[in-house]
């Protein structure tokens, strides 16, 4: 399995419906990427603990099946869109890739 995951920061003044809107086009977009096995996505659960960073916008975790089911979703035409679409609100993006299993 192939553990996909984003955190997006978003620039000062972004609205709440942007935010709202960035989390809701994962589903939309990304979901529907015949690659994708399981998403998640939303806002930080902000739990008070040290090592935890809630300082992202939204998260996503996406689950593949492997390297190419990654590779298809990467250069997928609606995952052209969802960037598309919502870059200009982005500030970073950090990306965490991992193999499970």
């Amino acid at each position: 399995m192939f553990v996909h995951t984003v955190y997006f920061w978003v620039h000062e003044g972004t609205s709440e419906a942007a935010i709202a809107q960035l989390a809701q086009d994962c589903h939309t977009y990304l979901g529907a990427i015949p690659a994708v096995r399981h998403l998640w996505a939303g806002a930080p659960a902000n739990t008070p603990r040290e090592v935890v960073d809630n300082s992202y916008a939204c998260g996503l975790t996406v689950i593949l099946d492997d390297r190419e089911g990654h590779d298809i979703y990467q250069d997928h035409e609606l995952h052209l869109q969802f960037i598309e679409r919502n870059r200009a609100h982005w500030k970073r993006v950090q990306v965490y890739d991992h193999f499970d299993g």
